[in-house]
């Protein structure tokens, strides 16, 4: 592997493990399942899960990845050579390729809605009206395929540069811009009359609402948002330099994603309530209702360029890492040039993304366990792919690798030493409570 591409800056890795993290899991997801699930009660299960389940888990992945330097299939062979763990990564494989494909359809519903947006189609506050046109934007045969497309050709452009000059390159550029919108959009938020109930809604705990399935959704969640059991981390921790700081890395990353959601919140339920609209709108909380209010305030127009130029950023910064997963073990399992296997992955995307796209729409009808294509590749992915990978990868670390090696890894080789009191508990967490707990949600997402 001595021929592989590496990160050439600690802040490169920090932006891009973020770019990965940060994504429409944040601002598309995380605002509709506060809003089904019961406000603040639910933001605070999902950080129990963010401290208890996702850090360890992402300790995890990165101690495999970095060690390995290798692809998510190949990090297996190294590690445990003439072993089975290796099929683990064909589920981190499969976890990204079913999340870009109908990832990759919402990205093209953002570069849709930024279009309309700077063409003022949201000038007049009608929700049925803006209600008709999201229906149309994500029924229409051709349209939502056009703007598919156009998102995952500049996806598969950035990750054709390569590591350093296109997925790091690219990230540096995009991440500050994109906390830097939402920010400004958070604050006109705050600012609008009424806006104290959206406060109160996301930071005033309602446990009466919590259920068994609110558990469900905030681990689903944990995982989706932090890119946890997809491969994200672990290929892009292979392209990490031995010195950096697994743990700092891995806590950074976590803040940055979850700092980004509250902030998401702020921008987003605040204007829900000042305006007397339920928050538990669904996936039209941003493309219906916020377009709706958009219309009504000063400087709307111009703060909708912003929202959705930042939805298309928050989206491509995600796809770009998903993306890489799929090209780097075809690059490296089947010694295929990276071009080749850039081609090949976008082809296969392509395909599935349509069929994603088309089950808004003519394909409707066609149900895999009773959901159409789209939303069975949402559920499969967060409920089943992503936990059984995270699931897998700590009882890798924790029960197949020798301690000191795990420690070596977590350590940097001493460079970032720890407590031994600290190093007990991610090890505890990693063997022990990490594997109880996803497996105790994931049995009951299955059931």
């Amino acid at each position: 592997m001595a021929n592989r591409e590496s990160f050439g800056s600690g802040f490169g890795i920090l932006v891009a493990m973020a770019g990965s993290a940060v994504g429409l899991g944040n601002l598309w997801r995380f605002p509709y399942l506060v809003g089904t699930n019961g406000g603040a009660a639910f933001i605070i299960i999902y950080l129990a899960f963010v401290l208890l389940l996702a850090l360890p888990i992402m300790y995890s992945e990165f101690i495999v990845g970095r060690r390995s330097q290798a692809n998510v299939f190949g990090a297996f062979k190294v590690l445990a050579p003439g072993t089975k763990w290796c099929n683990i990564g064909f589920i981190y494989v499969l976890g990204s390729l079913a999340i870009i494909s109908f990832y990759c359809v919402v990205g093209g519903w953002t570069i849709n809605y930024f279009w309309k947006a700077i063409t003022f189609k949201f000038a007049v506050a009608d929700t049925a009206a803006l209600g008709n046109m999201f229906s149309q934007t994500v029924t229409a045969n051709y349209e939502p395929l056009g703007f598919m497309l156009i998102f995952l050709v500049a996806t598969a452009l950035i990750v054709m540069a390569g590591v350093k000059d296109g997925i790091e390159r690219y990230t540096k550029l995009m991440m500050p811009v994109l906390f830097l919108i939402v920010v400004l959009v958070a604050v006109r938020a705050v600012t609008l009359p009424g806006a104290g109930a959206g406060l109160e809604f996301l930071f005033k705990p309602d446990f009466s609402k919590v259920t068994a399935n609110t558990f469900l959704d905030a681990l689903g969640q944990a995982f989706f948002s932090l890119s946890i059991g997809c491969g994200t981390v672990m290929t892009y921790s292979s392209y990490v330099s031995k010195k950096e700081n697994v743990v700092g890395l891995s806590v950074e990353t976590a803040m940055a994603d979850t700092i980004f959601a509250i902030i998401a919140g702020l921008a987003i339920m605040p204007a829900v309530f000042s305006f007397g609209i339920s928050p538990s709108e669904g996936p039209g909380l941003v493309f219906v209702t916020l377009p709706y209010i958009f219309a009504q305030i000063p400087m709307g127009s111009f703060l909708a360029i912003l929202f959705f130029f930042m939805l298309f950023i928050a989206a491509i910064t995600s796809s770009i890492s998903m993306l890489e997963v799929i090209v780097a073990y075809l690059n490296e399992e089947f010694k295929m040039g990276r071009k080749l296997a850039i081609i090949l992955s976008f082809a296969v995307v392509v395909v599935l993304g349509t069929m994603c796209s088309l089950s808004q729409g003519v394909m409707a009808d066609f149900k895999i366990f009773g959901n159409n294509i789209f939303d069975f590749f949402d559920k499969l992915s967060a409920n089943i792919l992503l936990p059984v990978g995270g699931f897998l990868a700590v009882i890798f670390v924790g029960w197949k690798m020798k301690r000191a090696d795990v420690e070596d890894e977590l350590t940097s080789g001493g460079v970032h030493p720890f407590t031994r009191a600290f190093r007990n508990y991610v090890y505890f967490s990693i063997k022990y409570l990490a594997p109880i707990v996803v497996a105790i949600i994931l049995i009951r997402g299955l059931i």
